[in-house]
């Protein structure tokens, strides 16, 4: 099962969340769905103010790219 990862998000930087499950890097995308067979693309999101947040694993979450637990529903 896939678990949410927690990370220290920078204010005003951007950031790419992967939609795919197939970077190295995960939460964050590392180009992986460009030469992989998906149709999906990263999330482009930036934050407000520095702060740490639980970003998504498992891609069910309602309010990507933050985990909303979803992954604890089967």
């Amino acid at each position: 099962m896939a678990t949410p990862i927690e990370v220290e998000l920078e204010a005003d930087k951007k950031y790419c969340w992967c939609t795919c499950g197939l970077s190295a890097k995960e939460p964050f995308c590392d180009g992986t769905h460009k030469t992989a067979d998906t149709d999906k693309r990263s999330l482009h999101f930036q934050v407000d103010e520095t702060k740490k947040v639980w970003l998504c694993t498992c891609k069910r979450t309602q309010t990507p790219p933050y985990c909303d637990g979803s992954h604890k529903d089967k």
